[in-house]
């Protein structure tokens, strides 16, 4: 049976409806009688009979194996051993040592695994690009020596990394960022070359390639954004996703790129929508790790970003992951710290001045109510009037909602803010929006109101939910 090249098949559905015509092969020298024997041998046996024959000379049946990919194109062939190799594998990764070793036939012409899997790459149906891909990414993890790809300020390495090996790397990580680019696959593809990334990434060498890939680190935020912003998003994605910006965030150059695309937003939603541990513990253990690179500065974006409020959550539902408490805290310490800096009036003023409000953190902040109240004084109260004109002509329900809430901490906060807001008929308008079709703008302009008419003794009572 022929798989066509958009359908999705997995190496069970393979390994049971195509019949490969070994014979022939041979007869056309295409593999050698001893690759078709070993393959006979191994093929269709109990796992326990597989397990043997790999102990006694498994080096042996992957020249088998490769020697089939290199030399026969034939579609139904190539799937074929391409779902022995992947369901081998998957019963024992460890094998992947076995494409590294020689077997004991001293073959004059050993086949290159990379070379090999990078050609199927280039195939037109998912099914072999996929198991190319996995199988590949598990015999690079599986080299024996590992030396840097390049220096550590991204030259490359002059000395012990074989050329074959550094090919290969280089051209297998471009091939992953062009499947997040323009996937070939339009359900799987990305999947895929995420969950193969997150693996090469433990590499600190590999990080630096990818790295050096234009726009390469710039493809990660979106996919978070895009599945953390989902109903059901798919956890594992979110995972592998997050595996892959938290490894990066140990390459400086990386991280400083990271900065800038808008990974921020995508690591704080998928820590609030996290349903697995895991998924949450990554993203956060990502986001200490640039909140405390001095460098990018990125503690206002994660406090606008919602990220307090979301750390204070995960803190008392994480306990005995000691790792996650510690980045937990740590980011609650310095984020404390952001909120302070960004509690500035300068700040609210320019806000409020570009007629469009945000649940900012210091709209909610007592202590910023506090220490600035007094200033909205300043020019015949200003920023008062121009916040009670938003709430007369904005049409935005956010930045009602918003301005509603900030003339009742203005209330609340200045000694004679009740009579002030009276004077300059704010009552009015506020009771105005007590009608608004949006149950937000109607809940603040409610409290509100109520704190026009009370008494400042009785507003403690008051339940601001």
């Amino acid at each position: 049976m022929r798989f066509d090249e958009g359908t999705d098949v997995s190496t069970e559905q393979v390994l049971k409806s195509h019949e490969v015509p070994w014979e022939s092969f041979t007869s056309l020298r295409l593999i050698s009688d001893r690759d078709a024997q070993l393959i006979r041998k191994y093929d269709k046996r109990k796992r326990d009979t597989q397990a043997e024959l790999l102990e006694q000379n498994g080096p042996a049946y992957c020249e088998a194996f490769l020697n089939v990919l290199r030399n026969v194109t034939k579609e139904e062939a190539v799937q074929y051993v391409l779902a022995l190799i992947d369901d081998m594998l998957s019963v024992d990764p460890s094998r992947a040592q076995l494409f590294h070793q020689e077997s004991d036939m001293h073959l004059a012409n050993l086949p290159d695994p990379y070379g090999i899997f990078l050609r199927l790459l280039n195939k037109t149906d998912w099914f072999t690009q996929a198991k190319a891909a996995k199988t590949l990414t598990a015999i690079l993890e599986a080299r024996p020596d590992k030396e840097p790809f390049t220096t550590e300020d991204g030259a490359p390495n002059g000395s012990a990394v074989p050329e074959g090996v550094d090919h290969a790397m280089k051209t297998f990580i471009e091939w992953l960022c062009s499947q997040l680019r323009r996937p070939f696959n339009p359900t799987h593809s990305v999947p895929a070359a995420i969950h193969c990334l997150s693996r090469l990434l433990r590499e600190r060498s590999v990080r630096v390639l990818f790295q050096r890939v234009p726009g390469s680190v710039q493809l990660l935020a979106p996919l978070l954004r895009s599945n953390a912003s989902v109903a059901a998003p798919n956890q594992q994605l979110l995972y592998e996703t997050g595996m892959c910006v938290w490894q990066l965030t140990f390459y400086e150059q990386a991280a400083e790129a990271m900065g800038s695309s808008g990974v921020v937003q995508g690591l704080v939603d998928m820590a609030r929508q996290a349903t697995k541990e895991k998924v949450m513990r990554v993203a956060m253990l990502a986001l200490r790790n640039l909140l405390t690179n001095d460098k990018l500065q990125l503690g206002p974006e994660m406090v606008e970003a919602g990220l307090p409020k979301v750390v204070q959550q995960r803190i008392t539902q994480t306990k005995e992951d000691e790792e996650l408490t510690g980045a937990l805290d740590s980011l609650d310490v310095s984020l404390k710290e952001n909120i302070q800096l960004l509690s500035s009036f300068e700040k609210y003023k320019k806000e409020v001045l570009g007629d469009s409000l945000d649940w900012t953190p210091m709209h909610t902040s007592q202590q910023f109510w506090k220490e600035n109240v007094e200033k909205f004084e300043e020019k015949d109260f200003q920023i008062l009037r121009v916040l009670l004109k938003l709430l007369e002509a904005s049409r935005e329900t956010r930045t009602l909602a918003v301005g509603c809430h900030d003339l009742g901490m203005f209330i609340t906060n200045h000694p004679h803010g009740r009579s002030i807001v009276t004077e300059f008929r704010g009552k009015e308008l506020v009771m105005r929006l007590m009608m608004h079709p949006e149950p937000e703008v109607q809940k603040q302009a409610l409290l509100c109101v109520q704190k026009i008419m009370l008494a400042k003794d009785k507003l403690e009572y008051l339940n601001p939910n």
